[in-house]
């Protein structure tokens, strides 16, 4: 019997998407009959019955193109059952799409909202298999998200490149990375780029206790200093705040930028690459990891295993329960090993 498989990317884009997308296609067209449809700028689509018929012309030639053919979009997850202005009933509409496409499920591509909203749609019924896609790497029970190592390869570089402009200059550069709630592109791209300060959302800082460590380096003969700082990151002040310590700066980096430039006189920049970090092609490893990825979807699939989300621990792949994922932050414990050695080598995190 044939099935019919619709597919959508949801949130932010970035590296992976595709090869994902084509992991899913190549695998299925491998192992059943079916045809797969596109469904448009994510959940958006869905409620606004946007799609088109793919063929498996398609899905070549896209392993190694960054962002989503798809495109995507961000409906969050909050506003799901909420009928605003408009009068639309979202989910109504999303189970009427589905409906009228007769789809035999449903592969949402996406971070944390994507899989709240996937679960949503198991309990409307809706037979769905989630993929896990965020640079941030925060999806609870699973080890590692497609387009994060691509990510880290970006913000890596930035850490790298902005060394020599610090010791020309004798200066402190800031390199403010994404990460509203979640550390671990800070973390990772801080140690691997040699950072002397991390600021990370999970450990609240004490700007005396940055300025302090700075002190230190040029006591010490170091003359430049290198801080990576999550743009969530939180302020040991007001640790729960919903605004994380900015003071009517552009962001946290600025307000951070002008207390240590008064304290020490060092003369301090900040640099934010951005949405650089979503761009560009995807790294060999998430290739491997969204392929890998979207041919067991696949196999979920062709053997109705559905309401779950493809997961990666200890390098093998599960099915895990959406409903075990939905609303769940997978964050940096800082007690972890990396933290504990990092802080064994001098990385301050200012605490």
């Amino acid at each position: 019997m044939k099935k019919r498989i619709g597919i959508l990317t949801s949130g932010g884009d970035c590296p992976g998407l595709n090869a994902a997308i084509r992991g899913v296609a190549k695998a299925a067209y491998g192992m059943m009959d079916c045809e797969i449809v596109g469904i448009q700028d994510g959940f958006k689509g869905l409620i606004e019955d946007k799609s088109w018929e793919m063929l498996p012309k398609d899905f070549s030639g896209i392993l190694t193109r960054g962002g989503t053919i798809l495109g995507t979009s961000r409906t969050p997850y909050k506003k799901m059952r909420k009928i605003e202005k408009d009068g639309v009933d979202k989910v109504k509409n999303m189970v009427k799409t589905y409906e009228r496409l007769k789809l035999d499920c449903l592969v949402t591509l996406g971070g944390n909202g994507t899989h709240k909203n996937a679960n949503l749609l198991r309990e409307e019924g809706l037979n769905v298999v989630g993929l896990p896609k965020t640079i941030d790497n925060d999806i609870w029970g699973t080890d590692m998200t497609f387009g994060f190592h691509s990510a880290l390869d970006v913000a890596t570089e930035v850490v790298d490149r902005i060394h020599t402009t610090a010791d020309s200059h004798d200066r402190v550069m800031i390199i403010e990375l994404m990460g509203h709630k979640a550390g671990w592109l800070t973390l990772y791209a801080g140690i691997a780029g040699g950072a002397d300060v991390v600021l990370i959302p999970e450990i609240p800082y004490d700007v005396k206790k940055v300025v302090g460590s700075l002190k230190e380096r040029k006591k010490s003969g170091k003359d430049f200093s290198i801080i990576a700082v999550a743009e969530g990151a939180r302020n040991m002040e007001d640790p729960k705040a919903e605004d994380p310590g900015t003071d009517g700066f552009p962001s946290v980096s600025y307000r951070i930028a002008e207390l240590i430039q008064r304290e020490t006189g060092m003369e301090t920049r900040v640099t934010i690459p951005g949405h650089q970090q979503r761009g560009g092609s995807p790294s060999p490893y998430d290739r491997l990891l969204a392929t890998n990825l979207g041919a067991y979807a696949a196999e979920m699939i062709a053997n109705e295993n559905y309401g779950k989300t493809v997961s990666l621990i200890n390098n093998k792949l599960y099915a895990t329960p959406l409903e075990d994922v939905a609303g769940k932050l997978k964050l940096v414990d800082p007690g972890i090993e990396l933290i504990k050695n990092a802080r064994l080598i001098g990385i301050g995190f200012g605490d």
